[in-house]
């Protein structure tokens, strides 16, 4: 499997080669007009390809799958359609399974924050016959990666494999994500210490690519655990086919969408947003930090997903080959609170979840829930 070029405007020293690459911070039904940025490098309704413009899509909340779940923050489905949710500011990680939620474990260690904690699960792509969840927490010193087995009902037996990512009471990225090439992908912030992205030796403000041993993924731009640098505070991660998309908290003008090319420097801290500026990948879309403030990412249906956090909406991006292919949509605008995570449920709806309960809101009666998005054209 081949991560592949974003369609976005590259420069040559920003782009490597991918044929050997395999496999500021913290809104229905009515579409709001996007604050997405004209002065973009991406295509317009259709792709230079001739992609047909994106069929509309529909938005409908079905229903309510769980309430009262703290924080929620990391999501990930079980092969019999169950999930494992996250919570940041508790360690615990809940199942929930049918209209059940059960505790199965608490991740020792965790140290939460105004922005860290328990973050980003992922389940391995050979589960059950190889039982492990992946855990991206704070502790007092460091981000790490940790892998557990989870086996009847309960995680255990957790085992580090990788530590040392900047942390601090913010900008501590977070997200995990599998890739199509059986590769783990996390994205990480600066940890508030803005020369962390540009610094090469750093974790800090990257995408990793690693084992699920925490060693560095084979054919990864220089040997290093990161494909991608220059990013501010990378919360959200998704796959279309082999293409990988990350979403970015800007500082107080611009929120990105980034197409992410290995090998590639997404320019911050020296910009923020549509730059043009030669040797710096620009975003797809952008958006004002106050209609966004980004988190989770999914693909479905031609879509990316993007769960805004101060932004309280979900917003509908059409995507193709590395490219927006029409303008983005916002669903849900200010009637669910902050929306923190959105994932493609088995069924074919999307999951998204709540963020009510991090300290930056009011919660309503349930929070933090769990909502259950159906989809149509």
């Amino acid at each position: 499997m081949v991560l592949k070029a974003s369609g976005a405007a590259r420069t040559a020293g920003a782009v490597v080669a991918l044929a050997a690459l395999l496999a500021a911070c913290g809104d229905g039904g009515g579409d709001a007009e996007p604050s997405v940025s004209t002065a973009s490098t991406t295509s317009g309704p259709t792709s230079p390809s001739g992609t047909a413009k994106p069929r509309a899509v529909k938005l409908t909340v079905a229903g309510t799958v769980a309430t009262g779940v703290e924080v929620p923050w990391g999501l990930a489905f079980l092969p019999d359609k169950s999930a494992l949710v996250a919570e940041r500011d508790s360690g615990k990680v809940k199942l929930i399974a049918g209209d059940k939620v059960t505790e199965v474990g608490t991740v020792p260690g965790v140290d939460s924050s105004s922005e860290g904690g328990l973050l980003g699960l992922a389940v391995d792509p050979k589960y059950p016959a190889r039982p492990y969840v992946y855990a991206y927490y704070s502790t007092g010193n460091d981000n790490r990666i940790a892998r557990f087995t989870y086996q009847d009902g309960r995680i255990a037996s957790p085992e580090v494999i990788l530590d040392g990512i900047p942390m601090s009471a913010i900008h501590n990225g977070g997200r995990l994500r599998f890739g199509p090439d059986g590769f783990l992908y996390a994205g990480t912030g600066d940890g508030s210490d803005r020369p962390n992205s540009q610094n090469d030796d750093s974790l800090g403000g990257k995408i990793l690519r690693i084992t699920t041993e925490g060693k560095a993924a084979p054919d990864n731009p220089g040997g290093r655990l990161w494909i991608s640098k220059g990013h501010r505070n990378v919360q959200g991660l998704a796959f279309a086919g082999s293409q990988l998309y990350a979403a970015e908290f800007g500082q107080d003008t611009w929120d990105e969408l980034n197409a992410i090319t290995p090998g590639a420097n997404y320019g911050w801290p020296a910009v923020e947003g549509i730059s043009q500026l030669d040797g710096m990948a620009d975003p797809i879309a952008q958006w004002r930090t106050s209609d966004a403030s980004p988190s989770g990412i999914t693909f479905a249906q031609g879509y990316i997903f993007m769960a805004g956090l101060r932004g309280e909406r979900l917003w509908a991006i059409p995507v193709a080959e590395g490219r927006r292919t029409g303008k983005p949509v916002a669903f849900f605008t200010k009637q669910f609170g902050r929306l923190r995570t959105v994932e493609a449920a088995p069924d074919g709806s999307l999951w998204l979840t709540t963020s009510n309960t991090d300290g930056r809101a009011t919660p309503k009666p349930g929070d933090d829930r769990i909502l259950r998005v159906t989809i149509t054209h």
